[in-house]
């Protein structure tokens, strides 16, 4: 979207050829009234000029400019130009890796509209390069950290079921905890996929309409082995619904929210699943009973990676919740949670046609 500019706006290069253009006027009216009133006051015999032959005058007039222009430079480059040097030098150091720079004029600079929105734009693209940086620093240690652990997991219980003084018993308990960190680490990778192939993609293809509320049924049966270790219930308030989407997304996106309800649910607890019309648009609500996101933390939990529960007590990498998001906003749709007494809700809006 362009921006709108002010009727008194100006292009910044014809207001500094003004102010250089005023400048070398403002020299020029000077010397000629220092001239006239030297001769007026007899410091210098104009008749003397007379004398001078067209060599001395053009070498004369020569001398003459370039001390000139050696006055108006100093000056145009303490003041009219000076911004530039300054946006030049800012350039420099976000070039260099400086992204906490910030562009600064002095009052009277700002008090042209251009100096305004050049600071704004500038200061604008430095911040969102120190957030990009700073994201990709915790992406990197994040990334990192969460491969890592089932890796070195499961090579440390491969490692003891090398020795022969094992039970049987031993050798069942570290091949099933190989077993889940390698399925662990194939989630993750999914995941990982999932989410680039979604933050890649900015449009929606295979797109096709089906039964929503049959396909959140699927996503509960789907996941029977894990809520049925809790004794949870479901309780499903909804009739028929249809909608147009990519199938397969959306599968990804009830399954992540329900998986992450019966996670963070307490035992023979209930799962809520709501879906309402919203004007043009269908809100499906997935709400458990347990404990709740700290308010301070609910604006990252989307984010790559990141996990509210920081003692990582639960099974989970941090990627779940961004591929929802990407795939709710691929739909034109939101994702939004609320938080508090003791439940939580996760609520998807995604548009009915």
């Amino acid at each position: 979207m362009k921006n709108k500019r002010s009727k008194r706006s100006y292009s910044l290069i014809p207001l500094l050829t003004l102010i250089i253009f005023c400048s070398i006027a403002f020299f020029m009216v000077l010397v000629n009234a220092a001239n006239f009133f030297l001769m007026k006051a007899g410091v210098i015999d104009s008749a003397s000029f007379s004398q001078l032959t067209p060599p001395q005058l053009v070498i004369l007039m020569l001398l003459f400019s370039f001390l000139l222009g050696i006055v108006v430079s100093a000056i145009a480059n303490r003041y009219p130009l000076k911004p530039i040097a300054t946006l030049i030098d800012h350039m420099n150091r976000l070039a260099s890796g400086d992204f906490k720079t910030r562009l600064k004029f002095k009052k009277a600079y700002l008090l042209h509209p251009d100096f305004n929105e050049l600071t704004n734009s500038f200061n604008q693209m430095a911040q969102e390069l120190e957030n990009t940086e700073i994201l990709r620093s915790d992406f990197i240690n994040n990334f990192s950290h969460e491969f890592k652990t089932p890796i070195v997991s499961i090579s440390g219980f491969a490692k003891l079921l090398k020795r022969d003084n094992l039970t049987e018993a031993q050798r069942l308990e570290y091949a099933t905890i190989i077993e889940e960190e390698s399925l662990r680490l194939a989630s993750m990778a999914t995941n990982v996929l999932n989410l680039s192939k979604c933050e890649n993609q900015t449009i929606l293809t295979d797109v096709s309409e089906f039964n929503l509320s049959e396909q959140i049924r699927s996503c509960i049966l789907s996941l029977e082995s894990k809520w049925a270790k809790k004794n949870l219930e479901f309780d499903l308030d909804f009739d028929e619904v249809t909608v147009s989407a990519n199938k397969d997304m959306l599968k990804q996106v009830w399954l992540n929210l329900i998986d992450n309800a019966i996670k963070f649910s307490a035992n023979e607890g209930t799962i809520e699943i709501h879906i309402s019309e919203n004007g043009s648009f269908y809100d499906i609500s997935v709400l458990n009973y347990g404990s709740e996101i700290p308010p301070e933390k609910q604006p990252y939990i989307f984010d790559k990676f990141y996990q509210a529960d920081e003692s990582h007590s639960t099974d989970g990498n941090g990627i779940g919740l961004a591929v929802v998001k990407h795939i709710t906003l691929l739909h034109k749709g939101s994702i939004s949670v609320r938080s508090e007494n003791n439940t939580t809700a996760f609520t998807v809006s995604l548009p009915k046609s």
